[in-house]
């Protein structure tokens, strides 16, 4: 694995995520961000966000397996989350935790949250961007 993912003594254990990730390898994979489409380009769960977070892995999901990846080898993910307030986060983290039942991962690289006013469409929530290291 080109990943390793750590939280190094002095900085907060953080849930969802590693504060920091170690990669070694030599290709460098950046996935665009990702929102709740399927593949026929329609919006999956309209007005809910755990839903859309899940459709959001579930493509991040898709284009990495098309470069041979997976989100072991993700050392960073960026979450761009409509009219971002701390209520929303349980919903946040209902999604990621249903995408990774469904997908059969674990890992939690680095991650940053932010807040923003709309995306591409009105019925998008969220968009979630990658970057991976293949060996």
């Amino acid at each position: 694995m080109a990943v390793t993912l750590v939280n190094p003594p002095g900085l907060p254990v953080i849930d969802v995520y590693r504060q920091v990730s170690v990669a070694t390898g030599s290709k460098l994979v950046h996935v665009a961000g990702q929102v709740a489409w399927g593949e026929d380009g329609k919006t999956i769960g309209a007005g809910d966000l755990a839903a859309q977070v899940e459709q959001c892995y579930v493509n991040v999901a898709t284009a990495l397996a098309g470069v041979g990846a997976g989100f072991d080898d993700v050392v960073k993910l960026t979450v761009h989350v409509v009219d971002w307030q701390p209520e929303k986060m349980g919903a946040l983290v209902e999604g990621i935790s249903r995408a990774q039942a469904r997908l059969g991962f674990t890992a939690a690289p680095p991650a940053s949250l932010f807040g923003i006013v709309t995306l591409d469409v009105p019925e998008h929530l969220v968009e979630l961007e990658v970057t991976a290291v293949l060996d």
